[in-house]
């Protein structure tokens, strides 16, 4: 995307001066799809692209090449000749990022990975629910440490996620040869990474007593924005998502924000961080490793 601003000329300059560009409070930007646009624009001219319709989104969650895309034609490209696509327009690019969430599967979800609302770098940030006593925080991966807060780490795995025969794990660290540390097959149905991800989360806050605080570490964003962030609207609209479907593993959501919910009331903090998979943070190591183990179980 490029943004023009009016070249101008420099009040201190004489009439042969180079313009200079320059900023001011009351301007009005202007976004183009191209840069010669952008150009055209500022030289008087009427862009090629230009054009005063709302921007559209149009979401593909399963298709030969899933992701966002700002056009129809572009986006028919990206379902040509998939049997059962899964595709929508929406009104926001927020809308279609939850949209290949609740529908895409991880190669879906990578092409909007950054790009969900917990990997914001937020602090302290409560979904606009209305209960000022609600306070989630989530971090960035880093170091920082809170006092008096018990650090859990959780992981879910799925063994050929998404196909016939998946079977998954899941996997909670509270540190080494800790009794509390879990390592099990997922209950019930789909065996997919989103419900052992859910459900290692949930077990998580189910080991700890509602008095302990407790900062619960994640690779899983997904996870991280349906507690934190899009079970908001998704209550409002009776668990449906934006294109009426009922959301997927609203029964791990709901228990989670219910475990929550408890914990608020007896005025105790559940923290959320957010960590890259597979990389250096020992904790989510570990937890991989539990679940991975708990895949293979029997």
């Amino acid at each position: 995307m490029y943004v023009s601003l009016f070249p101008i000329k420099s009040p201190s300059s004489g009439p042969e001066a180079e313009p200079v560009l320059m900023l001011l409070n009351s301007c009005t930007d202007k976004s183009f799809p191209t840069r010669q646009d952008a150009e055209d624009f500022v030289a008087g001219k009427n862009p090629a692209t230009a054009s005063d319709k709302p921007e559209k989104f149009y979401a593909v969650a399963v298709g030969n090449e899933p992701g966002i895309y700002g056009d129809w034609e572009t986006a028919q490209l990206a379902i040509k000749g998939v049997k059962g696509p899964k595709y929508k327009k929406f009104d926001t690019r927020a809308e279609a990022v939850e949209f290949i969430y609740q529908f895409g599967n991880e190669t879906a979800q990578a092409t909007v990975a950054d790009e969900a609302p917990a990997a914001k770098k937020s602090k302290k940030t409560g979904a606009a629910t209305g209960d000022e006593d609600e306070e989630l925080e989530v971090e960035e991966d880093g170091d920082a440490e809170v006092e008096g807060v018990l650090h859990i780490c959780t992981d879910g795995s799925s063994l050929s996620n998404g196909k016939v025969g998946a079977v998954a794990g899941v996997g909670v660290y509270f540190g080494p040869d800790d009794p509390r540390n879990v390592s099990e097959r997922l209950e019930g149905e789909p065996q997919t990474n989103q419900r052992a991800e859910l459900t290692a989360i949930l077990r998580a806050l189910q080991k700890v007593p509602v008095s302990q605080d407790v900062r619960i570490v994640t690779d899983s964003k997904y996870s991280i924005s349906c507690v934190m962030e899009w079970y908001v609207n998704w209550e409002i609209r009776g668990w449906k998502t934006t294109d009426g479907s009922e959301v997927k593993n609203k029964d791990l959501i709901a228990a989670i924000r219910k475990k929550i919910k408890q914990r608020e009331k007896a005025k105790t903090r559940t923290l959320f961080k957010w960590v890259k998979g597979h990389a250096k943070d020992l904790g989510n190591i570990a937890a991989d490793e539990l679940a991975v183990r708990g895949a293979k179980l029997k």
